[in-house]
């Protein structure tokens, strides 16, 4: 199967490269490597362009935001299968498309999800937190606990048939798609145990106390929108489950 992988970019320049090289070392053949840029006004696009050897497909124009450019690299995609990396994540394992494919080949369900390890940005070697998704279940979903997004892979035929992110969702458009293809499409899935990639700590959703107060709001409308009982009670209650997520040894 060919799988189209997808990153978004914005000023970049600073950890492109290191999410770039992670792709040429990835031991699988038959790989489509999209970026979709912002309008960079750094080096990025240079970037990119040094890399022609390994991106397959890239533009950089002005968009409405992240889940806008997402859905740009899912609808230029080719591949059987489509998968998400962020500019400032990496895959830390030369097997880690492999297996992803090899997951699907095995299980025969529409997805496949994996965990993550958060890092230090000045330690990548450092794990400050672990992104266990072994007891996803449905009903976690009011709770607003889905399975790690960034190691969420599905067929590309499943955006064409059940939508892509929501341009309207600030933050937890992510959280929306999943609770869409998972819940109210009922979207199998299967749960890889390894944890697939590296992510630096500081992304969009763990800035400020802001940022997780839409989040909640988002999270909301997204089970209601979709058909999923829930409260701000149940959404909350979720914390203390990311409090265990800050000690990776228990995992």
């Amino acid at each position: 199967m060919k799988v189209s992988i997808i990153t978004v970019t914005y000023n970049s320049d600073a950890t492109l490269q290191h999410t770039i090289d992670s792709i040429a070392y990835q031991d699988y053949p038959d790989i489509e490597y999209i970026i979709v840029d912002g309008n960079s006004t750094d080096k990025t696009v240079s970037i990119i362009q040094d890399n022609s050897a390994i991106v397959s497909l890239w533009i950089s124009e002005p968009d409405t935001g992240l889940y806008d450019a997402m859905n740009k690299g899912i609808r230029m995609a080719t591949g059987d299968i489509v998968g998400i990396i962020n500019s400032d994540d990496f895959y830390h394992r030369v097997d880690a498309i492999s297996q992803i494919v090899q997951a699907f080949e095995d299980s025969g369900e529409q997805s496949v999800y994996t965990d993550i390890r958060f890092v230090n940005p000045d330690n990548l070697d450092k794990t400050v937190r672990y992104y266990n998704s072994k007891r996803f279940s449905l009903r976690k979903l009011k709770r607003g606990i889905m399975p790690a997004h960034p190691t969420f892979f599905t067929y590309r035929k499943n955006f064409e048939k059940f939508g892509y992110y929501r341009t309207d969702y600030k933050i937890a458009a992510d959280f929306e798609l999943l609770v869409r293809f998972l819940h109210k499409h009922k979207l199998g899935h299967h749960y890889l145990p390894i944890d697939l990639m590296k992510m630096r700590t500081g992304g969009l959703s763990t800035k400020s106390w802001k940022s997780n107060y839409i989040i909640n709001q988002e999270n909301y409308r997204a089970c209601k929108e979709n058909g999923l009982d829930t409260n701000y009670l149940l959404l909350y209650s979720r914390y203390f489950k990311k409090l265990l997520e800050f000690f990776p040894a228990l995992f």
